[in-house]
This record gives structure tokens, C-alpha cells and sequence, in this order.
């Protein structure tokens, strides 16, 4: 799946995960008018036939979006999309819009991904675990011009084999305990229980130890964005004329 965010170029306190995150925390919403620059998130992906929990993930996409795009607390600040039936077509358009592009898989699980490096190259920051591309993009470009958070694939296998526990970071940290329990809520008579029952017991992607881990990141994204730090996608270019000229030459 893909995670872009699209945005003004003013100034904010609040990181695109932060706007977004604000919104699951009902002690903190009140001040979503105040601290908010707009921002708007573009998801898109696809769920295999059989894959239940993708497709009760993709319906709670769309049940969120509805929620919050008619909430006149948030109306011009906040706006969540899911694109149906993401293709070439669609990514053409918004791949070069894109401000900031979340690739956020469990290191050691990604085999590859060539999408975050189409959103690289068209200027947006990554901002990413390390696993699939994100390795290579990050080799490549340097520490400082890619966001990296979350756990190595070493420490993953360390984590299962010591006996992960995604309970205790439900119970032990109340930003994860709001926003799991706002999937209990009614939308429009369903609920989303058993995504957080998922969470709470099995979470075998290990969500929750990745997420806590993505909180000291928020501010550095900011800086990111506003600056338009991500420059190294243009050497990249440089190099991909560069080779076009010289196949051409000796074609």
C-alpha cells in the first residue's frame, strides 16, 4: 500500500502523522483548528481475494475518510483519500504531487518496491522503516535526506523470539490506547473491533512496536518538508540522462 501527503508550503507545528493522529486522540482534538496546516491523505492498494483483514482495513479507509471529510472541525485542514483500483494511470498523477511518501512495512518483510523510489525521484520525502527499497534508497541518498524509523530486521527476530507482547504497548502508552480504540467506535453502524482485537493480540506485522517508534520523527518530517531538504533525486535524474544518452550514442 501507499501513503502520500500533499500539502501548502507554510509553516506548521503539526507533522502530517501528527494532523493525522490528533484526530484518533480525543484529548488532544480541540486543538486540531489551531496547530493544523492542510493536509490531505492519499491511500492506495489492493487486497488479494482472500485476504480478509486487508479488505476490513481498506473499508475502514474509506468509513474513516467519510467520518472526517464531514466533520466541519477539520473541513479545509484535513481530508483523507483512498484510490479504488490503483494503476499506472493514477500514479501518473499523483506520484508528482506528492509531499511526503510513507513506506512503513516491517523491516525484514518488503521484498521490494519500486513505488517509493518513483516518489523519491519526483521530489517527495521518504519517510520509511528499513526494509524493501527503502534499504537501497537509503544507501544511496544518505541519512539526511531520507526518514528512517522503526526497528532493523535484526531486531524484529529478536522481538518475536523473546515473546512480542502487543498488549503491553496498548496498555502502557495512551497515544496507541486512543487510537486502537477508535476502531471501536460506531461508523455508521459498523465497527472496526476486530482490526483492534488483531492488534491488541496478534499483531504479527508488529504495528504497535513500529508506531511508538515513529513518534520522535514527527518534527524532523516538518523540517523536511518545509525546507524541501530531499535534493539528491536530481543527481539520480542526472545519472538516468546520462545512461539514456550514452545507450543512445552507441546504439
Amino acid at each position: 500500500s501507499y501513503i502520500a501527503s500533499t500539502s501548502a508550503r507554510s509553516f506548521s507545528k503539526a507533522t502530517p502523522r501528527d494532523s493525522l493522529r490528533r484526530y484518533f486522540t480525543p484529548s488532544s482534538s480541540v486543538t486540531l483548528g489551531i496547530i493544523c496546516e492542510p493536509r490531505t491523505f492519499i491511500f492506495a492498494a489492493k487486497a488479494a481475494p482472500g485476504y480478509w483483514m486487508a479488505k476490513l482495513i481498506i473499508r475502514f479507509i474509506h468509513d474513516l475518510a467519510r467520518k472526517i471529510n464531514s466533520d466541519p472541525r477539520v473541513r479545509g485542514l484535513i481530508k483523507v483519500v483512498f484510490l479504488p483500483d490503483y494503476r499506472v494511470s493514477l500514479a501518473e498523477r499523483i506520484i508528482p504531487a506528492a509531499d511526503l511518501s510513507e513506506q512503513i512495512s516491517l523491516a525484514g518483510t518488503e521484498a521490494s518496491g519500486t513505488g517509493n523510489m518513483k516518489l523519491m525521484l519526483n521530489g517527495a520525502i521518504t519517510l520509511g522503516t528499513e526494509d524493501g527499497a527503502n534499504v537501497e534508497i537509503h544507501e544511496a541518498v544518505g541519512d539526511d535526506n531520507i526518514i528512517i524509523f522503526g526497528m532493523l530486521a535484526h531486531e524484529v527476530d529478536r522481538l518475536r523470539a523473546q515473546g512480542y507482547r502487543p498488549g503491553d504497548y496498548y496498555a502502557n502508552n495512551p497515544l496507541i490506547r486512543e487510537a486502537v480504540d477508535f476502531m471501536r467506535r460506531d461508523f455508521g453502524g459498523m465497527n472496526f473491533s476486530s482490526i483492534a482485537d488483531n492488534l491488541i493480540g496478534s499483531d504479527h506485522y508488529m504495528v504497535l512496536a513500529d508506531y511508538i517508534r515513529s513518534f520522535p520523527v514527527d518534527e524532523k518530517t516538518m523540517e523536511y518538508i518545509n525546507g524541501r531538504v530531499n535534493r539528491p533525486c536530481e543527481a539520480f535524474q542526472a545519472d538516468d540522462d546520462a545512461i539514456y544518452k550514452h545507450l543512445m550514442d552507441i546504439s
